[in-house]
Parts: C-alpha cells; structure tokens; sequence
C-alpha cells in the first residue's frame, strides 16, 4: 500500500485509513518497532483497562460474591 508523507507542523507523517484503524484496532497510540530497513507499526493493547473501575462498579453493586467455596482451609 503505497500512502503520501504529509507536513504536520514541523514534523512530517501519514494517514491511515478509517479501514486499516477499524481492523488493527488502532485506538490512541502504536508502538513503533524499527527493523534494519523498514518499521512496523503495532497496535498497543491494554487487555486489563478499566478492570479497576469494573471491579469497584461489582463491589458497590454487591456482584463481587465468590461463586465457589474456597477450597484451601485456614
């Protein structure tokens, strides 16, 4: 796929398309991973976002209940 570098600024750059962003699940940063000749742009997952949030919404709304007994004795 062949894109046009463009000025932003004093930098320089490219866009990708809504499609590629939409299927790499690009969302608000890559990592940049530089090999010998050429670079590879990978999506950052952040797999556990927001799991503090959810966990503290459970807790409040009392859904936070072991759903098996613990098996280790005190």
């Amino acid at each position: 796929m062949e894109v046009s570098v463009i000025q932003i600024g004093n930098s320089k750059g490219f866009r990708l398309s809504k499609t590629i962003i939409e299927k790499y699940n690009i969302k608000d940063k890559v990592e940049l991973i530089l090999e010998k000749s050429f670079f590879i742009i990978k999506p950052i997952a952040n797999p556990r976002k927001g799991w503090d949030k959810a966990f503290q919404e459970m807790n409040n709304n009392g859904d936070d209940q072991l759903l098996i007994d613990d098996v280790f004795e005190n």
